[in-house]
């Protein structure tokens, strides 16, 4: 049923991937289906805000970004599971759909954030976004 599965994780935010990687795991196992990880970086490439950044700022965190990534996916994704690392820049919840478009994944798997932080509430508009907008169908783990 479901051949490519996208789950967007934060991996500073514990809350971004904690209940929806099991669900997402399962149902790579189940389906034998593969699993493609993305983190979205804000962009800090607009000239207006570049400006206050040093040279090869830029450069450096998406490096910084790519290896904690690869480190998430080692000690949390078990070996069985076919696993893509997917990092981009720009808003979350259009890059998140942007890359579900060009992966043509069959499912996007995240989980539900609660209004109970700050974090929560720039977070939980972006599910929304991802919910009404996807061309693929989404899984919100509660």
């Amino acid at each position: 049923m479901y051949r490519k599965i996208l789950l967007p994780v934060d991996i500073n935010e514990e809350a971004s991937w904690q209940k929806a990687l099991p669900t997402a795991i399962t149902l790579c196992r189940t389906f034998g289906a593969s699993l493609h990880v993305l983190t979205v970086r804000p962009d800090v490439k607009m000239p207006m805000v570049g400006a206050y950044f040093p040279k090869n700022f830029a450069r450096d965190a998406r490096a910084a970004v790519i290896e904690a990534q690869r480190a998430f996916i080692d000690d949390q994704i078990p070996a069985d599971v076919q696993t893509q690392s997917v990092v981009v820049d720009g808003s979350p919840w259009e890059s998140i759909i942007k890359v579900a478009d060009q992966l043509e994944v069959d499912l996007i798997v995240m989980a539900s954030h609660n209004k109970r932080r700050f974090v929560d509430y720039v977070l939980g508009p972006n599910s929304e976004h991802v919910v009404h907008h996807a061309s693929a169908s989404v899984m919100i783990v509660r």
